[in-house]
Parts: structure tokens; sequence; C-alpha cells
């Protein structure tokens, strides 16, 4: 027999063995995969009867698990949260997550609204938008990345709670997000086409705005962790953050922090671009002051079209360049 006639028979063995080891290896995912949707049912039932034990009832109505094989999809009709001891309620639309199986570590989440919210002090809330999407890159023991970002957000007081709900404000675009860096958090964030309504701040008129910041929160992976119920002790570094209108554009940055005793200190730049319509903003939200602000800014109009001062505070005591704002009470 030649070698020729040989070949046709070792080809087929190795074909046999090759399909027999995918066949194998596909048989093990397939376990892997159906083995960890069934932990996440039984984890999930066992976090919820473990707060339901201590007072709290929380749920994810119809947890459902699917996405096989290509991926792993979480998804509830509905979550919700509620504390009778701390009188703190929550709840949302449905919640779908998605990781897809060539990066199970950058998940992918959607929520429907509205977000109904009810804590003592306030006025119970009904948050909702067009889309809201978050993403995360996991990792241990902090993720590396968790961003979020919401088209059409609007809030308002909730109607169950009023027969006649007030707007609060609108907001075409809001996206946020959080990155550790060593031992700090950082944060980046905006929002475009803020609309606040009048009746939610007094009747005061503000125009649509546009925001972004950055910041860093020092020592933000242990705060984390401890989940502090005070903001004494903790310290922020402001990068950036800016507010604007039109022209008018104001911009803070430089550190800031909350002492033991709760007395705030900062060393703060402030920068203006365009004063004078800066001024014009600030007088129709604050009409009651309107002279002296079109006063004090006609005065920084005079140093140019960007002018910048230090905001400096000292234990609570306020002062913008040599004048002095007061002083501002302790934080809890």
């Amino acid at each position: 027999m030649t070698s020729t006639d040989e070949r046709p028979p070792n080809f087929r063995r190795r074909l046999f063995w090759l399909a027999a080891l995918i066949a194998v290896l596909f048989a093990l995912y397939s376990a892997g995969w159906f083995y960890l949707a069934d932990r996440v049912r039984t984890e999930a039932d066992k976090a919820v009867a473990s707060l339901n034990v201590n007072g709290i009832e929380a749920g994810c109505a119809n947890l459902t698990v699917s996405g096989y094989p290509l991926s792993f999809a979480i998804s509830c009709d509905t979550l919700a949260y509620e504390d009778d001891a701390r009188n703190v309620a929550a709840s949302t639309g449905s919640f779908n997550a998605v990781a897809e199986i060539m990066q199970p570590l950058s998940p992918v989440a959607d929520l429907r609204g509205p977000l109904r919210t009810s804590m003592p002090g306030m006025t119970p809330l009904w948050i909702d938008w067009d889309k809201l999407r978050a993403d995360a890159k996991l990792s241990w023991p902090l993720p590396q990345r968790v961003a979020l970002k919401a088209e059409g957000l609007s809030g308002q007081t909730d109607p169950a709670d009023n027969s006649d709900p007030v707007e609060l404000f609108y907001a075409g675009k809001a996206a946020g997000q959080l990155q550790p860096n060593g031992l700090d958090i950082g944060y980046v964030g905006s929002f475009n086409d803020l609309e606040i309504d009048a009746d939610a701040i007094g009747g005061r008129v503000l125009p649509p705005l546009d925001g972004s910041g950055e910041a860093t929160l020092k020592n933000g992976v242990a705060l984390i962790r401890t989940q502090p119920k005070s903001l004494r002790g903790q310290s922020v570094d402001i990068a950036k953050l800016d507010l604007s209108s039109g022209e008018a554009r104001i911009t803070v940055s430089g550190p800031l922090s909350v002492d033991a005793e709760g007395l705030i200190d900062a060393e703060l730049t402030i920068k203006l671009r365009d004063p004078k319509a800066v001024a014009a903003i600030l007088g129709g939200a604050i009409p009651e002051r309107k002279s002296e602000i079109e006063q004090g800014f006609a005065g920084l109009a005079m140093l140019g079209n960007e002018p910048s001062m230090p905001l400096r505070i000292v234990k609570g005591k306020a002062s913008l360049g040599f004048i002095p704002l007061g002083k501002i009470k302790a934080v809890d």
C-alpha cells in the first residue's frame, strides 16, 4: 500500500478527533454557562432573602438569565427597594445587562424609568429618561471604570404623592464616569441643555445651561469600602467645574476639604468669560441682589473679558479676593 493510499484514513481520524475535541469543549462551555446562570439566580434569591430578614424589602421581578451561547444577559421587569425602618424607598422599570462572551468583564446595562424615590426630609421624586445606559470594565477589588449616559433626562415631584406635580428639570444629555486612580477616585461628567423650572427654585429664572466637570476624591477607594456617613475629613481636588450659557461662562478649580469639625477650607480660582453676560444671568436668578451684582461685575469687566480671581475659604470664612463673603456653616 502506498503513502497516498494511507493519507485519507489519517486525515479522517484527525478530523474525527478534532470534531470530538470541539464537542467536548462546547459541552464543558455549555455546562459552565448554565451553572453560572443557576448561580446568578441562586445568589440573587439569597441576597433578597437576607435583606428581607433585616426588615428591608427588595426585589428583581421576574429575574431572567439568557443569551446562550454567545452572551450572558440578566434582566428584570422591575427593580425595587424599601426600608421601612429608615423610611427609604426606590423603584425603577425594567433592567437589562449584557456581557458578550468575548468581553465578559465589560457589561452594558440599560434601565427604563421612571425612578421613583422617597426618603425623609425630601419630597418624593419621579425621575425619567428617554435612554439610560451604563457600562463598566470590571476588575478586582474595584471596577476599572463605571460610566453612565442619559438622554432626555427629566425630574418632577411624584404624581402619586401630589395630584399636581411640580416640574423640576430637563437635560438633553447627561454623562458621568468614575475611575479609580491609585488610592483616589476620579470623576468626569457633563450635561447639556439643562433647563431648571422656575417653580422649582421659587420663581427665579435661569436660561438653559451646559456644564462639565473633572475632579478627584482623595482616598476615594477606602471611602467606598467604608461608606462613611459624614463629609467630615474628606477632600476633593477640582481640576475644573464649568458652567455656561451662551457666551457667559464660570469655571472653578482648586482643592477643597472639610475638617473634623465640618468647616470648609478651599483655595479656589474662579474664571469668568463675559462678566456682563454672567451678571445678567445672576441678576435674573437673584433679582433682590441685581443692583449689587451688576455693580460688582461691572468692576470685573474692567479687568477684561476673561478675568479670574481667588476664592479662599479658611475654617468656613470665605473671601473673594479682598472682599469678605461671610461664613459658611459647618457641614455634617
